[in-house]
């Protein structure tokens, strides 16, 4: 299963996103989405507190391939091999991003996504340390918002993500959320 770069771009453009399960490809456009709203982001007290110890430190951009094979190291996962090599081929093209945890020289957790416009669709993310993805999205909220992005996508509601503050949007309304994310000029960096 070949997933050209390209493809993935315009299937973005238009609300859809790729999940690989058992060697088939299948494009998810669900109805309800799962999105971020900055106000309803939720990190704990015990979260901060461990953020201000300096116990982790945070790059962006770094190790975007390990990110996404260490969000691939799952009993189950939706991320196959064809995907993780087109999603670094969209690293190296400037669309997926990472944000990675680090202790000393180890990555203990991360994240990565796809940047477009003021879109930025969070594909997956993995810890090996307590707390490590939580501390990447804290790094990536901050960030986004301070380059002005406005739609932070979760894509699908879980535990975890409902726990942070996700909520559901009705597809209709994603896709004009969509479009106007898509009409702004923000930079990742």
């Amino acid at each position: 299963m070949h997933l050209p770069p390209d493809v993935v771009i315009r299937a973005y453009v238009q609300g859809y996103f790729p999940m690989a399960e058992g060697g088939a490809l299948y494009w998810l456009d669900p109805d309800p989405r799962a999105v971020f709203e900055w106000e309803n982001i939720h990190f704990s007290q015990r979260l901060l507190r461990r953020i201000r110890q300096g116990i982790f430190h945070v790059t962006f951009n770094q190790a975007c391939v390990e990110v996404i094979a260490g969000c691939a190291q799952r009993e189950e996962t939706w991320i196959s091999k064809p995907i993780q090599d087109t999603y670094g081929q969209l690293h190296e093209l400037g669309y997926v991003h990472s944000v990675e945890v680090w202790q000393g020289e180890l990555l203990v957790g991360g994240l990565y996504g796809v940047a477009l416009g003021g879109l930025f669709s969070g594909e997956s993310m993995f810890h090996r340390v307590t707390d490590a993805s939580k501390v990447a999205l804290y790094y990536l909220v901050t960030h986004l918002q301070k380059q002005g992005f406005s739609l932070l996508d979760a894509q699908l509601l879980n535990d975890h993500t409902a726990r942070l503050g996700a909520t559901l949007i009705s597809r209709a309304k994603y896709r004009q959320r969509l479009r106007q994310a898509l009409e702004q000029n923000c930079h990742f960096g």
